[in-house]
């Protein structure tokens, strides 16, 4: 008798939703009612014939203007609003094919490989060249990767509420208007800065007649660009959080749930794949000399440290794309054909929990003054929330690599910065790419529940861990470098470039130019090793008559047969390391990223149909609150604190480090990643642990949820929409 009651509440609740829908559309009820009531129901599905003589008072209902605000939720409203490719009423044959969730899908992806070339692969990459072009620390070009985060965290709550009941494609399209915006301010600098001046016009072999250079105090200017890569940043981030919140969402809501997750993940595996795009596109763009086309790029090669690739090209192009998606976005209706036929056959697996059972009515969330109850709502569910710590310790880990990794190889193996950067992105974002790609397949294809997908990241996590130790078993140690590492001959003092051997130098501890000398030593400069004299090879410069240079028989060079005691650049890495280090992070690359497509497909799942778009606001903001926003920071503090020389002008002001303990920075961020990687694990635990999905008696489709906020026993919910009647 009580589920009976339960049933005819909706009949005579004329503030319910369901009432009009099943009235309209006959062919539903049936298909609806069975699977509200366990068993022998059947002949309740007699009631809803009742409402059908009373389709009189159907006109009084509209007139009485109750229904009306509720009407846009509904499945009838949803199928008017699934119109045509077009503007208005230009409704072009031609666009009509891209009207589909593939359609939408091909435009998402260029859109989201287009916003991954520029905020995790050209900024990333341009990073080292920043730092010298505007002399910046690594903690201040670690705030300028993390001020895109810091618009995401700002943005991405008004945004996702705002928008989950707007016209997401032309959000999307508003969108590519910022990405392309972001993008052309973070490249002005270079247009507003001048021509380069090498660092080295000067006379960089020992000389007793130089002048000694006496302190500028004018502090430079270069640095205020700091506030300009800030604002360009700014901008990406106000154009990125529609795409990851809204464009998700719509995705979801277009295609059955089986195929949520290839489709999420092909879209995430995109924005992957784009800094991949954009590490190799910056890696050839940095061979170039930053003032393409001067004459003065002739003078010095790529092995020269004062050497700064032209990292400002790839913005421009970026810009340019990003502005030739804006049209097709604004094409799209507010919802595709069809997704009120998808809507009707998805079933809620939304986590039952004492805040479920909150009745919220259907016009919640119409209004702004909804915002603060629905935030609430969503907070207070423990397995989303788990899974958004979960999220956010893991993305502290891949944004500070994404931003240091080149930096990382360029250190540790002695190699160039285009080179490592390159390199870098070969082994980081394929990987990265094939792991999204990877977890979306494979909760796709075996259908997994909510459960099974966090079950699935918690394993993928664990994995991650183990293989992240990699950067202990593959760290090389400082090659031998006079002054720093090792005395010069016996004399000086570790720490200080000047000993008696270059006093009368006059050296410039400004002006870095490292030089190998035949004893295998690596000096700061021709000057601080005594080389009196020089003359040029193909590539590079070979010295002479060096007084800091002892010869070492024991120690064989290949220079030693052309007969000059140093040549221009490092001194080659003995390190072995590399391939053992790219083929382990490879494979922890891939598992850490197998566990993203699911992760986010379980938040869709365990949380409330209408508050999807809001929970992945809360997700991303957090995520940039707790993870990608102090990551780079954290990264860059721990990274700076491992130098052991700085760059040091005449008025003895710090700029960037040029040598790095390298053991030291592999055992400090191997500390960062198993920190971060065991709180994944513990809140990815504890999210599956506090999961109660729907029971099989009381699970109701997402249209039935869209009456309802919280999903949960048909009983509780249609007596509480009773009890408010």
């Amino acid at each position: 008798m009580k589920r009976g009651g339960g049933i005819e509440n909706p009949a005579f609740l004329s503030s319910s939703p369901d009432t009009p829908r099943r009235r309209v559309s006959a062919s539903p009820s049936p298909v609806e009612v069975p699977a509200l009531p366990a068993g022998a129901r059947t002949e309740n599905s007699l009631p809803p014939e009742p409402p059908e003589p009373p389709e009189p008072p159907q006109p009084p209902l509209p007139a009485a203007a109750a229904p009306d605000p509720r009407a846009p939720a509904g499945p009838e409203s949803r199928s008017e609003l699934e119109g045509p490719c077009g503007w208005g009423s230009f409704t072009p044959r031609c666009l009509q094919p891209c009207n589909t969730p593939q359609g939408f899908l091909i435009h998402y992806c260029l859109l989201a490989l287009i916003q991954g070339v520029v905020v995790n692969g050209l900024v990333n990459i341009s990073i080292s060249t920043i730092e010298k072009r505007y002399e910046m620390k690594s903690s201040l070009t670690g705030l300028i990767s993390s001020s895109y985060d810091i618009a995401f965290c700002l943005l991405s709550l008004f945004v996702s509420y705002i928008g989950e009941r707007g016209h997401k494609p032309r959000w999307l399209a508003f969108a590519s208007f910022m990405i392309g915006l972001g993008a052309l301010v973070f490249s002005l600098p270079k247009f507003f800065s001048g021509k380069y001046q090498l660092g080295s016009p000067f006379e960089d072999t020992c000389s007793i007649a130089r002048n000694s250079t006496s302190c500028t105090s004018s502090s430079s200017s270069l640095s205020n660009f700091l506030y300009v890569f800030i604002l360009g940043q700014l901008l990406l981030g106000a154009g990125g959080t529609p795409l990851y919140t809204l464009g998700t969402a719509f995705l979801d809501d277009s295609v059955p749930t089986h195929k949520s997750s290839l489709y999420i993940g092909i879209g995430y595996s995109m924005s992957i794949l784009g800094p991949a795009v954009g590490y190799l596109l910056g890696g050839q763009l940095l061979t170039l000399y930053i003032d393409v086309g001067l004459e003065q790029s002739t003078d010095i090669t790529e092995d020269d440290p004062r050497w700064l690739g032209a990292w400002w090209i790839g913005f421009l192009m970026a810009f340019f794309c990003a502005w030739c998606l804006i049209i097709p976005f604004s094409c799209f209706p507010k919802h595709l054909p069809g997704t009120a036929k998808v809507q009707d056959g998805k079933i809620s697996q939304t986590h039952q929990s004492s805040s479920s059972f909150d009745q919220i009515d259907e016009n919640f969330g119409e209004s702004f003054k909804d915002f603060p109850a629905a935030l609430k709502n969503s907070m207070r569910n423990t397995v989303f929330m788990c899974l958004v710590i979960s999220t956010a310790s893991e993305a502290l880990v891949t944004t500070g690599f994404a931003t240091f990794l080149p930096k990382f190889i360029e250190n540790q193996f002695g190699l160039s910065s285009s080179f490592a950067a390159t390199l870098g992105g070969a082994i980081l974002i394929p990987g990265a790419a094939l792991g999204q790609i990877l977890g979306g397949v494979l909760v796709s294809k075996f259908k997994m529940t909510c459960k099974n997908i966090m079950k699935f990241a918690l394993l993928t996590t664990l994995i991650s861990l183990l293989l992240s130790f990699v950067f202990v078993y593959a760290s090389c140690e400082n090659e031998p470098f006079a002054g720093v590492s090792e005395s010069y001959n016996g004399t000086g003092n570790l720490g200080n470039l000047t000993t008696p051997c270059n006093a009368n130098c006059n050296c410039m501890r400004s002006h870095y130019y490292p030089v190998c000398g035949r004893d295998g030593v690596q000096y700061f400069s021709p000057c601080f090793a005594g080389c009196k004299s020089s003359v040029s090879m193909k590539r590079s410069e070979a010295y002479y008559n060096c007084s800091c240079i002892e010869m070492k028989t024991e120690i064989t060079h290949p220079a030693e047969s052309f007969g000059y005691e140093a040549k221009a650049g490092k001194c080659e890495t003995r390190c072995t390391n590399l391939p053992i280090f790219l083929g382990v992070f490879f494979a922890a690359i891939v598992f850490t990223f197998m566990a993203g497509t699911p992760i986010t497909v379980s938040i869709l799942r365990c949380v409330n149909q209408k508050q999807r778009s809001l929970a992945l606001g809360i997700q991303f903001m957090m995520l940039r609150l707790l993870g990608s926003i102090p990551g780079p920071i954290i990264f860059g503090v721990t990274i700076d604190s491992s130098c052991i020389l700085w760059d040091v002008n005449e008025c003895g002001i710090k700029g960037a480090c040029w040598v790095y303990d390298n053991i030291r920075m592999a055992r400090m961020l191997v500390v960062i990643s198993v920190i971060c990687k065991i709180i994944t694990i513990f809140f990815n635990g504890l999210a599956i642990f506090l999961y109660k999905p729907p029971s099989l008696d009381t699970e109701v489709s997402f249209q039935n949820s869209n009456a309802v906020l919280s999903t949960v026993s048909v009983d509780l919910d249609l007596n509480k929409a009773g009890n408010e009647g």
